[in-house]
């Protein structure tokens, strides 16, 4: 079994179905998206470069989407916390996914990838 693969089965319901989907969400929204294992933790890159991660909130112990450059754009349901670089999109596990803003989000951040720049939509 690979470590991904692991890293998914080793949590617990409701935590592991929400990430499963959410990986599945990431890797839906672009062909060039790929999911790595990189710094023991579940990666996605955008044509080799670093583009997002899943993990768990210490704190919080919510899954989360972390947006490798989310400092470029600004968007309501992402935080920053004591990052310098990246922003984070705090997920609750026991609810609905917003599909919708998850798409927005992850779609804005390939928009800079692609061109350098934030295309903001919806």
């Amino acid at each position: 079994m690979s470590e991904i693969d692991n890293f998914y089965l080793q949590k617990d319901e409701p935590v592991k179905s929400c990430l499963l989907a959410l990986r599945e969400i990431i890797l839906s929204q672009d062909k060039d998206i790929t999911d790595v294992w990189k710094y023991g933790m579940p990666f996605f890159c955008y044509k080799g470069k670093m583009f997002c991660y899943l993990w768990v909130h210490k704190k919080y112990h919510q899954p989360y989407i972390g947006i490798v450059e989310g400092k470029r754009f600004d968007h309501p349901d992402l935080i920053i916390e004591k990052r310098s670089r990246m922003k984070i999109m705090l997920i609750d596990a026991s609810q609905d996914l917003p599909i919708k803003t998850i798409e927005i989000i992850l779609q804005q951040a390939i928009s800079f990838y692609k061109t350098g720049e934030i295309k903001l939509k919806g």
